[in-house]
């Protein structure tokens, strides 16, 4: 069995809780596995009540009247959905990005993420001593992938989407049934 697409997904929070924070932003990069990109969208997602928190800006550099405009969280689940379809979900720790969107989900019968596969686990893996940082940025340096603006999440998914080709190139992985080992779930 070849190898899938890949939905390369990355969310910008307000924090860390997936229980209090919030999704502020997603962005996505579907590619197929030799890299090539088919498919590229970004979204801001309104807050729920005009003044809920935003966090950390000097991060993400979101602030709240940039999400006044922007879509409904059930928009922009719906434009994701479109553009998961029939891709495997992969992010630079997948149980991180999987979760907030799978609770904002969580009222829409019949969303499924599927299979989240994990880049940060394929980086992990490569390195079982630990002995060099896991982080996106330092991942992507490794590889030589340009991160041009971090903690922005079409950014963040760019960059995951130019190293995933060569995690995959390092593991010898050529056929879907490989991928199971690096899957969140």
């Amino acid at each position: 069995m070849p190898l899938p697409r890949f939905a390369v997904v990355d969310v910008e929070t307000s924090g860390l809780s997936q229980r209090r924070d919030r999704i502020l932003q997603i962005g996505a990069v579907i590619v197929e596995s030799d890299g090539r990109e088919i498919d590229r969208w970004s979204t801001l997602v309104r807050l729920r009540w005009p003044l809920q928190r935003v966090g950390p800006t000097d991060i993400h550099g979101i602030t709240r009247p940039m999400l006044r405009d922007a879509p409904r969280m059930s928009t922009a689940l719906d434009e994701l959905t479109e553009r998961l379809d029939g891709a495997v979900f992969t992010a630079h720790n997948a149980q991180f990005d999987a979760g907030f969107i799978e609770r904002a989900a969580r009222r829409r019968s019949g969303f499924d993420l599927g299979p989240r596969l994990c880049t940060l686990r394929m980086s992990r893996r490569l390195d079982p001593d630990r002995e060099q940082s896991h982080r996106l940025i330092d991942v992507a340096d490794r590889f030589g992938v340009p991160l041009v603006k971090p903690h922005d999440a079409l950014a963040d998914a760019a960059a995951t989407a130019g190293v995933l080709p060569h995690l995959l190139a390092a593991h010898g992985i050529t056929n879907a049934s490989q991928l199971s080992a690096f899957f969140d779930r």
